[in-house]
Order: structure tokens, then C-alpha cells, then sequence
């Protein structure tokens, strides 16, 4: 079986190039899928690539950053029929709520000869 690269792209990249991309590297039209959302509020699309080895994935994943991708999502034994838009973004969804992010500089006041615990006599 193989794996499943995903790619999420700003609506104002050309999926067009990529698609041609994609070809021009040896993926045939049937081991990728691109989609397009048409609603305003949703202004980024998805581009899932069939990977069958490293080299193919580090191929796409060139091909992604050359199209300006804003974040890839590597899904380990999964099909290209498997890789439907809602099985794709429940899956993102999950990683994304799952993922640590990074916090603002926390500053962490150390205790001072105050009020305290012990009871001094």
C-alpha cells in the first residue's frame, strides 16, 4: 500500500502549475487529486500525491515547496481511493489539535521572602 502526501496551498498559488509539476515528475493524473473550494470563506486548497517510496516523497515534497506550500502531512498506508477530502481533513484536523505549538516567552517570577507556608516564630 502506498502512503499519502498532502499539501496545504494559499488559494493565490496556481494549481495549475503544480498539477503540471506533478506530471512532469513522473506522477500520472491518477496518483493525485486536487481540491478546490469555491467558498470565499475557505481560501486555501488541499493537494493529496500516492507516494509509493522516499525518493517519490521527497520528489513531491520539492514540488510542493517550489509551489509555495504552507504545510505538508505525511499519511502512512493509505491509498489514493482512500484519500477522500473529508477522510483527509479529519485526519489534518486531528494532527493540527494534537500538534504543540509554540507559545509567547513565559516568565516565571521566582518566590520571595513573603508570605510562605512555614510558620516563623
Amino acid at each position: 500500500m502506498s502512503n499519502i502526501l498532502a499539501g496545504l496551498f494559499e488559494h493565490h498559488s496556481d494549481y495549475k502549475k503544480l498539477e503540471a509539476d506533478l506530471e512532469n515528475s513522473g506522477f500520472p493524473s491518477s496518483d493525485y487529486i486536487v481540491y478546490l473550494n469555491d467558498s470565499p470563506h475557505h481560501s486555501q486548497y488541499l493537494v493529496s500525491v500516492a507516494v509509493k517510496d522516499t525518493s517519490q516523497t521527497d520528489m513531491a515534497k520539492d514540488i510542493f515547496t517550489q509551489n509555495a506550500v504552507h504545510k505538508t502531512y505525511l499519511f502512512e498506508n493509505m491509498s489514493i481511493e482512500q484519500a477522500d477530502y473529508t477522510h483527509l481533513k479529519g485526519y489534518i484536523d486531528a494532527r493540527n489539535k494534537a500538534e504543540i505549538h509554540n507559545s509567547p516567552e513565559v516568565r516565571i517570577k521566582g518566590s520571595s521572602s513573603g508570605m510562605d507556608s512555614e510558620v516563623k516564630f
